[in-house]
């Protein structure tokens, strides 16, 4: 009896360890598409212990969990947004992590031209102009932030029958331009990940614009106590490891690197 109980102890300890290693991690809909979490969270399982919950959302609703205290970190592409979350108080710092581009995927065709297109705003304009069909997220997203910074920067206000808010992820926006044989913005690695391709094509990419920097935002635990502040810690040393740099740079479909590693 007496083994039985000191059996049953140590299991339940075992048990709270295991609990007390789980945390959880707001991610952007673009970073989990891309297929890189796949990569990742096995070995940071290994090397550190911790079993990292995945909240896949797009970067908006990322920070709302985080102000809320309803996840110990986040993990997004809105320069901005971080900025503001850290000013009020809700995180304790801003880790550059890795990094990619945006680009432009369109019809083969390219009815609006925009392989001739000469920045960012210019392709926006193209498209505008000859109201061809085009996908917004329309989720406020990392994704979607950024392409209202560039219709605003382009002096443009989309908006009739060609331009589609369908309030979705990146795999979703991009199932409906490919349905829509629509122009969409992307981030390269959800493009290069994305299998349901048609007739679409990247037809426009390159303008310094179009930088997409990810950094990972730790919960204040100051205003959230429950929030695993050493266990955040412990996954931010290892995301700016040598092994996480390897695993970043050396993830690669068909050939091309999806992201890069650019931590400090």
């Amino acid at each position: 009896m007496i083994r039985f109980i000191l059996g049953a102890i140590t299991s339940l300890a075992l048990a709270g360890t295991a609990l007390a290693d789980d945390m959880k991690l707001a991610v952007t809909t673009s970073f989990h598409n891309s297929g890189l979490a796949d990569i990742l969270l096995p070995q940071i399982k290994q090397d550190t212990g911790i079993e990292v919950q995945l909240l896949v959302v797009g970067t908006g609703q990322a920070i709302k969990l985080g102000a809320g205290g309803d996840v110990d970190a986040i993990l997004v592409h809105s320069r901005s947004a971080e900025e503001e979350f850290l000013a009020e108080g809700l995180g304790t710092h801003r880790r550059e992590i890795m990094y990619n581009d945006f680009v432009f995927i369109g019809p083969k065709a390219d009815e609006a031209k925009l392989a001739e297109a000469t920045s960012a705003t210019d392709a926006l304009t193209r498209i505008a102009t000859a109201t061809a069909p085009f996908v917004s997220r329309g989720d406020d997203s990392g994704t979607h932030k950024k392409e209202r910074s560039l219709w605003a920067a382009a002096d443009l206000a989309p908006s009739g029958a060609w331009y589609n808010e369908v309030g979705a992820g990146m795999g979703a926006a991009l199932n409906t331009a490919a349905a829509l044989d629509a122009y969409i913005m992307s981030d390269r690695a959800s493009w290069l990940n994305f299998a349901n391709k048609g007739e679409l094509a990247l037809i426009y990419a390159g303008d310094p614009l179009l930088f997409n920097q990810y950094a990972f935002l730790p919960v204040n635990s100051e205003k959230h106590p429950h929030v695993k502040a050493a266990l955040t810690a412990k996954l931010e040393d290892w995301l700016v490891s040598e092994t996480a740099k390897l695993l970043i740079n050396g993830y690669r479909i068909n050939g091309e690197t999806l992201f890069v590693f650019n931590a400090d």
